[in-house]
Order: C-alpha cells, then structure tokens, then sequence
C-alpha cells in the first residue's frame, strides 16, 4: 500500500516507519527535519514539511492510499502552540487527504483526550478538536489513544531517582499501563484500514505511579523515599508560566493531568514488558 507518514522521524514515527518498511508498504516519510533511519536506508522516501503551512502540505498526498499522523507538540514554545500543531497542522492534513482522494487517514491521539475536564490543557483539547474534524470529515478512519509510553513515563522519574526523591501528585493511587512505542506501532499498522475505529490502547502491565519510582529506586539500589505533593500546586506552576509567557503554562497542565489521572486503557497489547524495560533502562548516572 502507499502510506504517507507525517512526523516521521520522532520516536513513535520512527517506530511505525521501520514497520511498514518491514511489512513492504510503499512510504514517504514527511517531518520538519529528515534523516536516514539505520536498516532501512533507501526503502522509503522522505520530504521535509512543515504541516502547518498549507503550501507545503498541498500535493504530498497525491497517489498516496493511507495517511498516518503522529503529528503534535510534546513541548512547550512561544512562538507556537498545540493549536497550531495538533490541531491546524494536522487538519491541513485531514483537507489535503480529502483532495488527493486518500482513503484511510489514521490518528495518534491520547487517552481521555476528548474528557470534558480536559478543556484547559490543550495538548488534549486541540487533540479533541481534530478527532471531531476527522468523524465528520467522510474519510475511513483510526483512531489511536494511547496511554503513554514507556520511555516517557522513565524520563519522567530519572531526574527524582537521581535526586534520590519522588514527588508524586495528590492523595490517590494513580495506575497506568503505559505502551511500548514498538508495539504500538505494530498495532497501527495492523489496523491502519480498519473503518472507523477509535482504540483506547496500552501495554500488558498495569502499575501505580508508587509501583513505578519503587521499581526505579530498586533498579538503582536505592531505598524508596516517596513523598506527596497537592495537586493544586500544578495549577500555581501553570499560572507562573503563563504570566511569564514561556510557553511551558500547556505543558505543566498536561503533566499535572497525566500524573493524578489514571491513564488505564480497555485495549492491552504488546509483547514488551515496562517492567522488563526499567531494569534495563531504568538506571541513573548518579
């Protein structure tokens, strides 16, 4: 099949690249920047495209049978935002796929991101705004929400580890089944033509935020020190930000969301352990 795959060259788009070259897919791999991706080189295509300019969207989907995007803003700027990625960008997308008369168009969402209570944080409502676009667009699509992904939610929990303290949000015991970007791409590939689903989807292991920094700490050979912080205090991090214009105001509102939310999907796939990964993974320089 031709697939165009837009944010080709982050983690999960890299993933999904190597897949579909591994399953014989016809690619062209767009992102911002291009590169060369080691054991596929020269079996996929590639262009440099800024998604949110129309005149560089126009034609690149022309021939082309599926489109996937991974498409979105992962951390903050002042100069743009997730509206202008995760939501404009990819409906320029959506429209040139319509044009070019593609037929699937497959999604990479978030768990929860169409939750009324996520209004405010707008890597998910500008991802909201784009599944509503896409329901109602008339192409045959997919949507994937995953819960979050093995490498993030580590990268998360190694600067605390090192400092050889966890903070963790709120009261409550908070659980996630984050996924393997591997094994979420196999999953999009084998259903990148299915008609019109949305899939809620994580890994095979469920653990609290608890569970998790105890298995970091064990990882580094340190004793568990835990400790609690109020939620709310994420609010007054997120309004600092925003009265200082950084542009990081999105991105501590969706940590906050992400870290006293349980993030639990009804799909559970993949044959990578996250516990398996933090013994490899897991340890600190310190």
């Amino acid at each position: 099949m031709k697939v165009i795959l837009a944010g080709a060259f982050g983690k999960l788009g890299t993933d999904i690249l190597k897949t579909l070259v591994r399953e014989g897919h016809d690619v062209l791999a767009v992102d911002m920047a291009v590169r060369d991706i080691e054991g596929i080189e020269g079996k996929y295509e590639k262009k440099i495209v800024d998604v949110t300019k129309p005149d560089q969207v126009r034609g690149i989907c022309d021939g082309r049978e599926a489109l996937i995007t991974t498409v979105g803003l992962t951390r903050g700027g002042v100069n743009v935002t997730n509206y202008d990625i995760d939501y404009q960008g990819n409906l320029n997308l959506l429209q040139e796929a319509k044009r070019a008369g593609v037929r699937y168009f497959d999604y990479v969402s978030v768990l929860k991101a169409d939750d009324p209570r996520a209004k405010n944080i707008p890597m998910l409502d500008a991802k909201a705004m784009l599944e509503k676009e896409l329901k109602k667009s008339g192409l045959q699509y997919v949507i994937y929400r995953p819960t979050g992904y093995f490498y993030d939610i580590v990268k998360v929990f190694k600067p605390m580890i090192e400092k050889g303290k966890v903070t963790l949000l709120g009261k409550d015991q908070v659980s996630c089944n984050v996924i393997d970007t591997t094994d979420l791409a196999d999953f999009i590939v084998e259903h990148m033509c299915d008609e019109n689903k949305t899939y809620n989807i994580g890994g095979t292991e469920t653990y609290t935020y608890e569970e998790i920094a105890k298995m970091m700490f064990a990882v580094n050979g340190k004793e568990p020190n835990i400790s609690r912080a109020p939620v709310w205090l994420f609010d007054v991090l997120a309004w600092v930000q925003k009265v200082r214009k950084t542009g990081k105001e999105g991105l501590i509102r969706f940590s906050k969301w992400t870290l006293s939310e349980s993030m639990v999907a009804d799909v559970h796939y993949g044959k990578l352990s996250f516990k398996k990964y933090i013994e490899e993974n897991g340890k600190t320089g310190a």
